[in-house]
């Protein structure tokens, strides 16, 4: 399946090395000391691309171990410095340099190269000492901070070796990472046109069902950002802990903030600003577990494939077609996705298939549920119960929805276990079982009252649902539709038409089609009924085969 290419952008490791010793380090001084304090900048070539490094140093916490080294090597230096080699993308190349002013632009990488002996130490801003840990059986060596961005992140260990080269350091230094180098952050991301981008921070999309839907307060991990003070969808998060990621992709094991987020400035820009639109990422979170992240091929390889699977799931679920053609006249666009300085929307047989997040099957699961249970109508205890349950919003006991709600022990005990189903129970303890669930029994208590005409009409269209024989893979079909807006009609007999807003765009509208026939054809359904349908969309009636690629047929 040919799909979008995400771009590198953050990243963040340690890349540790031993085979030299403290020699890189001592090398590093002296360099500085016969360029007074740092290097001109110095140019290099990798993979064709053209770089420039420079090396400079900072001043040093890290105390001073006397003539020798615990392990005996001779420190002939008066003072304990840090080395930086800094580089950038030549300003003539980056797409955000500036030649003429000496200015690289946002392709860097800086490599901050530490000593590293055991039993060293290192005295803090308040004057306290305390030890720097070393890796168990490492030895002597140096410990290299890497920070960079927008730069592929198995470029990042060739990157130092060959900047080091252009310094004048032993490429050898850098050649063999320690099996103790770790990756610390990494995100993968791409630019979308803001006008396609609701459907991924809408209340109902992914971002959100993701933190909603993947939730146990009970264990694992689960945070759901949603800030919209700036401009709708600024600033969405859900980060999910590895527990929580394997409910949706199972052979996934690191934990991942999925983001979709504006740059800031972003609402005061015009519109045709390529920063005026969002990126949606996905992001290593190392705080998130107890497990490392080393900075092996094979880790790298698997950090790559695991945010770009989670980042394309994630935009298909959201309805956007992953893997677009060309479809205008402009290079910077391809279908829903925009260019910028450093994404490039490339469409590669390569790319990561798409998981179907199958929330859609989970929201639509606890939604029959609750309206099963609207629909058979809840006792006076039941109701009081679901009421404290949804405004405390964590876990309570039974004696305390009790005590709160002026009711018998036993009473709430018998109303608890005829709405097991909507709960989750822990400790002699209990809760609404997510907080979807919660959100439609808040608002079903609080209005149960006044809208009971139309609980009855609920509890109607599902016996009527029953009746006309809606399976269970058809309510897939009927929640998919639901999900992204396709007002769908067509009794049994009707012609089949599929209705969307206008504000959603023609690429979208094809894809959504697709996927809606292939959730048809798994429900059983006729193949030439869904055919023969229309769409209506911004105003136009068209024949649903001409979304299907099989040709436009008369409008009768």
């Amino acid at each position: 399946m040919k799909t979008v290419t995400p771009q590198a952008h953050e990243f963040a490791a340690n890349f540790l090395y031993n085979d030299a010793g403290l020699q890189p380090w001592f090398a590093c001084d002296a360099i500085i000391k016969n360029a007074d304090g740092a290097t001109d900048w110095r140019d290099f070539s990798l993979g064709g691309d053209r770089y420039q490094a420079q090396l400079y140093y900072q001043d040093s916490g890290i105390d001073h171990p006397g003539d020798t080294t615990p392990a005996g090597t001779p420190v002939k230096v008066e003072t304990i410095r840090e080395f930086r080699i800094q580089v950038r993308r030549h300003p003539e190349e980056d797409p955000l340099g500036n030649p003429d002013a000496d200015e690289g632009g946002e392709q860097t990488a800086n490599f901050h190269i530490a000593p590293r002996w055991p039993g060293m130490t290192a005295t803090g801003d308040d004057g306290e000492s305390y030890e720097i840990p070393v890796p168990d059986g490492f030895g002597e060596g140096i410990n290299v901070a890497v920070k960079g961005s927008n730069i592929r992140f198995s470029t990042y260990a060739p990157l130092v070796r060959i900047a080091a080269t252009a310094l004048g350091l032993n490429p050898d230094y850098f050649t063999d990472r320690h099996p103790s180098s770790n990756i610390q952050d990494a995100e993968r991301y791409v630019r979308l046109e803001a006008d396609e981008s609701g459907p991924v921070h809408a209340r109902n999309g992914p971002i959100a069902e993701l933190g909603h839907l993947l939730e146990s307060d009970r264990s694992g991990y689960r945070k759901l950002v949603q800030d919209d003070t700036e401009q709708a969808g600024h600033y969405h998060t859900a980060t999910l802990g590895p527990k929580r990621v394997r409910e949706a992709f199972p052979d996934h094991r690191l934990p991942v903030e999925v983001k979709h987020y504006y740059g800031r400035e972003s609402a005061s820009m015009d519109a045709d600003e390529t920063l005026a639109n969002p990126k949606v990422g996905v992001s290593y979170q190392v705080s998130r577990w107890d497990s490392t992240l080393y900075a092996t091929d094979e880790d790298l390889t698997r950090l790559e494939r695991e945010l770009d699977r989670v980042l394309v799931s994630v935009l298909a679920d959201a309805g956007l077609d992953v893997g677009p053609q060309h479809d205008t006249d402009s290079d910077d666009r391809r279908g829903a996705f925009l260019a910028d300085a450093y994404f490039t929307p490339e469409v590669s047989e390569r790319g990561p298939n798409p998981v179907q997040l199958d929330l859609t099957r989970l929201r639509h699961e606890q939604e029959s549920v609750v309206i099963r249970h609207l629909s058979d109508g809840f006792s006076p205890v039941q109701w009081d119960s679901l009421e404290t349950l949804a405004a405390d919003g964590g876990e309570v006991s039974p004696a305390d929805i009790a005590e709160q709600n002026d009711r018998h022990i036993n009473s709430v005990y018998r109303a608890l276990q005829g709405i097991d189903d909507l709960l989750d129970r822990a400790r002699g303890e209990v809760a609404l079982g997510s907080d979807h669930i919660a959100e439609m029994v808040l608002d079903a208590v609080q209005q149960a009252r006044e809208r009971t005409q139309q609980a009855v009409e609920t509890a109607a269209k599902a016996e009527e649902a029953v009746e006309r024989g809606l399976t269970d893979r058809m309510s897939a079909f009927v929640a998919f539709c639901a999900k992204h807006g396709i007002d769908h009609s067509g009794g049994k007999d009707a012609r089949l038409t599929l209705r969307f807003g206008d504000h959603v765009a023609e690429a979208s509208v094809r894809f959504r089609v697709k996927r809606a026939f292939e959730l048809w054809i798994d429900a059983g359904r006729d193949r030439e009924r869904f055919i023969m349908g229309h769409v209506e969309h911004d105003g136009a009636r068209r024949q649903l085969s001409h979304y299907l690629d099989l040709g436009v047929g008369p409008l009768r």
